[in-house]
């Protein structure tokens, strides 16, 4: 199922068909469609439709094309389609500098005001912004400082990774829509590749922009399956994968729809089948949310207990369905060791390929060499290098007290070890982190141990 996050049906074009193009959206899956108001009549027209769907949410707020037409009362008709219930945010408000519809100034005095509207109601807001890059970063900053908020939206996002950082460091969520489809678009797909799964939306911002291959004709809501179909494309995925990480992003922003179920054991991602043990770790890294939020592209992955062996290869229904099955989930696979081993023996036994992530702890762990008892049961191994040195290291991974100041020599000595048991061994870090020089951790691991080696930004998958 999809969500449509930026549709504009109440507009004339769609005067003939509404009711047809609706129904279009149903028929392909479209699960939740927002209208954004972009002035008080539009707004207004919004919240009707919502009256008359149920599955449609709306907006309301005034577009900088239209800050000039603000006037005494503006304000107070906002008030009054915000408090309705089906209005989940203030918008689509912002700065756009490329048609300058509005003059600039008004454009920045409205924007803040509406902010501080949006602040005051405690409600999301929409964000258009286009030409406006420095205005925007500073002016949002001034209101918004938490990259674990729910600030709102930069609908149809068209800029640079500057502005998608900084929107993301301010707590908001980026949407894409169907100009990420376009062939010249590949700057933009880039972006698309970076933005965290958990604060990523698609849209149609309909009836304009129609992706590929419907470029050219009148866009609607049903078309938004073509975006999130190239979102998923770009980022290595299926389009089942950034349907759920997105429905469950709408469950998070506006409290719409059903938040994820937590214990889950075994998950799909693209082909391949996860297998959640534990959500203990020896580590306790910067940049990971196990025990905070504990989700991975739309799966909960919190455990009230830890499953038996048995209940692991119940979860799995056909080993050969899958590309690999992988011993993964929010937590250290090797301290729960036997567990590993035994279903790593049925799905071998069944015909399947096993991957083991870990954080390369295992022989400390368990107090000896592990290696060798998995020499036939595991197909491949990614070990978590993370940092270039100790002392780096033991900042970016805070590992258990007892294992400071030693650990990393052992992950190394594990990275080594694993190449004359596993048939495939790959070495990874988390890019980004501070204190962490990236070209010296992939020579390590090229020049040192002859593995592969994978950069991977944190909750980006693919």
């Amino acid at each position: 199922m999809m969500i449509d996050t930026h549709a504009h049906i109440d507009m004339d074009s769609y005067d003939e068909d509404r009711e047809e193009t609706i129904q279009r959206a149903r028929d392909n899956g479209v699960k939740y469609m927002v209208n954004i108001g972009c002035d008080i009549e539009s707004s207004q027209r919004s919240v009707e439709l919502t009256e008359h769907y149920d599955f449609i949410y709306a907006t309301a707020g005034v577009h900088p094309h239209d800050t000039k037409n603000i006037h005494g009362d503006t304000y107070d008709h906002l008030r009054i389609l915000l408090d309705h219930p089906k209005v989940i945010a203030l918008g689509e408000i912002g700065l756009d500098y490329f048609k300058n519809y509005s003059p600039q100034d008004v454009q920045r005095k409205h924007f803040r005001k509406q902010i501080e509207l949006a602040k005051e109601l405690d409600k999301p807001i929409i964000i258009h912004s286009r030409d406006a890059k420095q205005d925007m970063m500073s002016i949002l900053s001034d209101y918004y400082d938490d990259p674990n908020g729910k600030a709102g939206i930069f609908h149809c996002f068209s800029d640079d990774q500057e502005l998608a950082d900084a929107a993301l460091a301010m707590g908001f969520y980026i949407s894409f829509a169907g100009t990420v489809t376009f062939k010249n678009a590949d700057n933009l797909r880039q972006i698309a590749k970076t933005i965290p799964a958990d604060r990523l939306f698609a849209e149609t911002d309909c009836p304009f922009m129609a992706p590929v291959p419907n470029r050219g004709k009148r866009n609607e809501p049903a078309f938004v399956n073509h975006t999130a179909a190239k979102l998923a494309e770009v980022r290595g995925l299926k389009i089942e994968d950034v349907e759920r990480t997105m429905e469950l992003n709408f469950h998070d922003l506006f409290g719409i729809g059903e938040s994820a179920t937590p214990g889950t054991v075994s998950y799909q991602i693209r082909n391949s089948l996860y297998l959640n043990l534990t959500q203990r770790c020896t580590a306790n890294c910067v940049f990971c949310t196990r025990l905070t939020k504990p989700i991975v592209q739309g799966y909960n992955l919190a455990l009230d207990r830890e499953p038996t062996a048995q209940e692991v290869w119940d979860s799995i229904d056909d080993v050969k369905r899958y590309d690999e099955i992988v011993f993964c989930g929010y937590g250290e696979p090797t301290l729960r060791l036997d567990v590993i081993k035994e279903v790593a023996q049925k799905i071998k036994d069944a015909g399947g390929r096993v991957r083991l992530n870990t954080n390369g702890h295992g022989n400390v762990i368990n107090k000896r060499n592990i290696l060798p008892e998995l020499k036939g049961l595991v197909d491949e191994i990614s070990i978590s290098l993370n940092a270039d040195n100790s002392e780096a290291y033991d900042e970016v991974a805070q590992p258990l007290p007892s294992f400071r100041g030693m650990i990393y020599d052992e992950i190394k000595t594990f990275i080594a070890e694993s190449k004359k048991y596993i048939p495939a061994v790959q070495a990874t870090i988390v890019t980004h982190q501070e204190d962490v020089d990236e070209a010296k951790c992939e020579d390590i691991v090229k020049k040192e141990f002859g593995v592969n080696y994978r950069p991977r930004r944190y909750n980006i998958t693919g």
